[in-house]
């Protein structure tokens, strides 16, 4: 069975063929990094309007690499919910339009379920039950999932998602957009211990996060340090944070595998494709006997794929969605 998985929930525009939900055939991803750059951070208007310049482009380039036209796809799969409303509409637009007039099956599928997917894309073998740390710049989540697609949320941030930190510190910094890998690599540079920035929530007894308030302490610190004309490192600061926000990120879902005793942790989203994230992470949950899973880079960010992996399986259990779906901006936790 083919799959055409359209993704627009956010400023990447992408689609990709999946066969039999494990199979990628094609995977054609645009992004828009260099239009919203200067802005510091994704402008929800100017995401929109690529996404309408786009969206068939990319669509037609994923059937053409797939060597396949809409007669060889089966179901039409879409991202409907969360993200920014105007960029889903475009690409709940476009999958309406196809499956209606190709007569083809439509499935609305739930951009988070599809970052968790990602992982069984990578390695179809993953252990169930088991824990995902999906981290992006518009989700921090510790998900607890027991197949494919169902999953139940244990955690999540109540303010800023950490990748949103990531861009506005960066922002705040004059390093460039995306911050993320910005960060990353000047990070690198850098003296972690430097800064005694805080961790927010990371003692509270739930499971979820906050990261507003160490964007906040970044900026206050530097600020001071400005005034009394002193000089900035730069790569000690960065360094400092990124400590900070993965050292609460690690903690909870450490805390997380062991109250639900999983073997495996996953992770997933963009900021997934974090380094120091993933080899800290690695070495600290070895200690507890457990292994860490996250899926190439491709398919850390928003793709296709994972979305038309998640449909296949949504189908098969007979789901379909009609030409009433509609676009949320978000899920209640």
């Amino acid at each position: 069975m083919n799959i055409l998985g359209i993704e627009t929930s956010c400023d990447d525009t992408a689609a990709a063929i999946v066969r039999d939900g494990r199979e990628i055939v094609s995977n054609i991803i645009s992004s828009q990094n260099e239009f919203h750059e200067k802005y510091g951070g994704i402008v929800p208007e100017i995401a929109s309007r690529k996404h309408v310049e786009l969206i068939l482009y990319v669509i037609q380039n994923a059937l053409d690499t797939a060597g396949m036209t809409y007669e060889g796809i089966d179901v039409i799969a879409v991202t409907h919910r969360p993200g920014l409303v105007g960029s889903l509409l475009i690409g709940l637009s476009a999958a309406k339009s196809i499956a209606y007039c190709h007569g083809k099956p439509l499935v609305g599928v739930n951009h988070l379920s599809g970052h968790v997917y990602a992982n069984f894309l990578n390695k179809p073998d993953l252990d169930l039950p088991h824990l995902s740390l999906t981290v992006s710049g518009g989700h921090t989540l510790v998900m607890y999932v027991t197949s494919p697609t169902q999953y139940t949320v244990l955690g999540h941030t109540v303010d800023d998602a950490i990748g949103e930190a990531y861009d506005k510190v960066a922002k705040f910094l004059g390093l460039g957009f995306p911050g993320g890998p910005v960060i990353d690599r000047m990070a690198k540079e850098g003296n972690p211990n430097a800064v005694e920035f805080p961790s927010p929530l990371i003692y509270s007894k739930d499971l979820n996060f906050s990261f507003s308030g160490l964007k906040t302490a970044v900026i206050r610190y530097v600020t001071e340090q400005k005034h009394a004309e002193r000089e900035i490192n730069y790569a000690d600061i960065v360094a400092s944070f990124q400590k900070a926000a993965i050292k609460v990120l690690i903690k909870k879902v450490l805390k997380a595998a062991q109250e639900k005793r999983v073997s495996t942790i996953t992770l997933s989203g963009g900021v997934a494709a974090n380094s120091a994230l993933r080899e800290t992470l690695i070495a600290e949950a070895r200690q507890h006997g457990i292994r860490v899973c996250y899926p190439p880079l491709v398919l850390c960010t928003d793709n296709g794929a994972m979305i038309a992996g998640v449909a296949y399986h949504l189908y098969q259990a007979g789901v379909r969605s009609g030409f009433d779906l509609n676009a949320y901006p978000a899920i209640p936790y």
